[in-house]
């Protein structure tokens, strides 16, 4: 039996997943204001938010990672998906499975909920993670773009 759980975020967690979301920022260059932060907190702490969380924590409720996820209608197909935003191990908890037990946890969610796919982005230059994801699952042609309003 693992001694990492995976669970929905709790009020009582902010100190340590602001820690933890602090390095998903860190890690990937981008500038993350203590207000936006509070947003996102509030968010994932609400639900009725359409945003959701979920922890890895160890024995000792030390949490290792994060992952934040939302429905998305898909039109085309006429169902509603899951979308994977945000996935951070901390790096020293990194191998340990906590990411296995995150996507595993979100892939059971996504089923209980109906939803049809569970989808997410990374950088192309994010080669461990990319390793982990070819595991669990298949990478799309898809390219991604985005358009400042």
């Amino acid at each position: 039996m693992s001694d990492i759980s995976v669970r929905s975020v709790r009020d009582g967690d902010f100190t340590q997943w602001r820690a933890l979301y602090r390095g998903y920022a860190d890690f990937y260059g981008v500038e993350q204001t203590e207000e936006a932060a509070a947003t996102v907190w509030s968010w994932v702490t609400d639900p009725g938010h359409e945003v959701g969380a979920l922890v890895a924590e160890d024995r000792e409720g030390r949490l290792l990672g994060l992952a934040h996820y939302r429905p998305f209608a898909r039109p085309l197909s006429a169902t509603v998906g899951c979308f994977l935003d945000d996935l951070f191990v901390a790096p020293q908890h990194r191998g340990s499975g906590a990411a296995d037990l995150l996507l595993g946890a979100l892939r059971e969610l996504a089923a209980e909920r109906g939803w049809s796919v569970v989808r997410w982005i990374t950088a192309d230059d994010n080669h461990r993670a990319r390793s982990k994801y070819d595991q669990v699952a298949r990478r799309t042609m898809w390219v991604t773009y985005d358009m400042t309003p």
